[in-house]
């Protein structure tokens, strides 16, 4: 169970990472904000307390794996390894950029503490549960973790990966859906509506749990319980608000990729730092 430190060490943490990634995207001039936005609170808990990783050996043979099936959210990941020590801060200024280490999506083969390259929506859970499968064969104890997204959940592999992972009884399969509700062409419910996901996942033979994606207690309390589980793999359903902490991009149907210059990253940044310490202070009495 988090203790009230716990939480506001995390928060911190989540702060830090949520600007990175506007600022990243800032400089660049334009990116997928709104997906790396929503996903921010649940990189920053697993890794600064759940995951089993060694930033300073990312290939270390015996660390759990990750996987980013939603790769568009790349920026939201290459904050948090940067930030966790993976590769230097200063390279987030070359994302997307000739040469670089961090492209647009995720890139096993180009960077520190990328698991998995992802592109095409709707493959990453399949890797997952290989690399999972793999594991149970070999008798190893590693944990695997996926993200994807509730757009790329209209994609039938995710869900031929999802009987296979139940088929094998992956039971160290955790992996969590982004629900901020819209994908690259608008809203789910206009586009191709997902719900129930709860009854869906647990028709193909999941644990499934729903969270509030941005409350680092409720995420935490769900992944023990997912932890826990023998005999089949963990679905934790996180609902989640697409372009967290970027006002011009929370719950726009254009967010999906959006172009903003280091002004305005700037400006925002100021404020989010501003709201937290504004919190802090109120905490602190």
């Amino acid at each position: 169970m988090l203790s009230d430190e716990d939480v506001r060490a995390l928060r911190r943490d989540a702060l830090e990472i949520r600007v990175l990634t506007i600022d990243m995207i800032g400089h660049l001039g334009k990116g997928h904000i709104g997906g790396s936005l929503s996903i921010i609170e649940i990189l920053t808990l697993l890794y600064r307390t759940v995951m089993k990783v060694n930033p300073s050996d990312p290939n270390w043979p015996e660390r759990d794996r990750f996987v980013l099936s939603k790769g568009h959210a790349g920026p939201a990941l290459y904050a948090a390894l940067a930030y966790h020590g993976y590769f230097p801060v200063e390279w987030l200024h070359t994302l997307n950029e000739g040469g670089t280490q961090l492209p647009s999506h995720a890139d096993m083969t180009r960077t520190p503490g990328i698991d998995m390259t992802a592109g095409s929506l709707g493959q990453g859970l399949s890797a997952a549960v290989g690399i999972a499968l793999a594991n149970q064969i070999d008798g190893k104890e590693r944990k695997t973790y996926c993200i994807i997204g509730d757009g790329e959940s209209n994609e039938g592999q995710i869900w031929e990966a999802g009987m296979s992972a139940s088929q094998f009884h992956l039971k160290d399969l955790i992996a969590f859906t982004d629900y901020n509700k819209m994908q690259l062409d608008g809203w789910m419910t206009d586009v191709m509506n997902v719900e129930d996901l709860n009854a869906k996942w647990l028709a193909f033979g999941w644990f499934v749990q729903r969270v509030d994606g941005h409350d680092f207690r409720q995420l935490d309390f769900a992944i023990e319980r997912a932890r826990k589980e023998q005999c089949r793999p963990s679905m934790i359903i996180m609902d989640t608000v697409k372009g967290k902490g970027l006002p011009m991009a929370e719950n726009n149907p254009a967010n999906h990729s959006m172009s903003y210059g280091s002004t305005e990253a700037s400006q925002v940044i100021s404020r989010l730092r501003a709201r937290e310490a504004r919190l802090e202070e109120v905490e602190n009495g």
